[in-house]
């Protein structure tokens, strides 16, 4: 499970030590990445260039709201500086809205960026800012903007991983799923995961893979 994992820390008191650390225990255990905010990308990324764990930054965090032209910049600025994994917050407002063609042109633009750097994007919709039916329009959007991922939530605004939620995500899209916001348990993780997540962010990762290894140390002593 490590490595489906992305080891996270978008907390704005976030220490250059505190991101050290977070790279530190990414290559000890396994996770498959990190995520940051743009500030520490370089840092992340002489951290873990020897490793097989990948830098991911946060564009237009938390809240989706800023103009495409920043998100684009952002973006470019982080694939620079060695960034291998975007999460974007998708226009939560334009959604609502009913701004489809907007929303699409804002993933798209970012897309298309990430991916001409061999890249993955993630579209962070924010589930718990939206009803069902929106849940979906949001996840055809993204798939239809070429993202590789849809994902939960930031965990900023109150949102959490809902098992419910990444089941219906699964079945709305065929590209990944990431669920993340509140998850800080393995069995939380493994509902998750069963549910047809693909990845995970947390900033629990350690706690969360300690309590697998004490599951598996059990079984072996059956």
């Amino acid at each position: 499970m490590a490595r489906l994992i992305d080891h996270t820390n978008l907390r704005p008191e976030a220490t250059p030590s505190d991101i050290v650390r977070l790279c530190e225990e990414a290559r000890e255990f396994g996770f498959g990445a990190v995520m940051i905010n743009a500030c520490y990308v370089a840092l992340a990324s002489e951290q873990l260039r020897a490793s097989l764990v990948k830098v991911g930054a946060v564009v237009g965090f938390p809240l989706g709201a800023t103009l495409t032209s920043v998100k684009v910049f952002e973006t470019e600025q982080m694939l620079r500086l060695g960034a291998r994994e975007i999460d974007m917050v998708m226009n939560i407002g334009w959604l609502k809205a009913g701004w489809r063609e907007q929303v699409l042109s804002d993933i798209g633009a970012v897309a298309e960026l990430v991916h001409g750097h061999g890249a993955l994007l993630k579209v962070i919709l924010e589930t718990g800012l939206l009803t069902d039916d929106e849940k979906l329009v949001a996840c055809e959007i993204s798939e239809r903007a070429n993202a590789d991922f849809v994902k939960t939530s930031t965990g900023f605004l109150g949102g959490v991983a809902r098992v419910e939620d990444v089941a219906l995500m699964r079945r709305a899209v065929r590209i990944g799923v990431k669920a993340s916001g509140g998850i800080r348990t393995a069995a939380e993780a493994r509902a998750l995961i069963e549910a047809g997540a693909d990845r995970l962010g947390t900033s629990s990762s350690v706690k969360i893979v300690a309590e697998l290894r004490s599951e598996e140390a059990k079984v072996r002593t059956l």
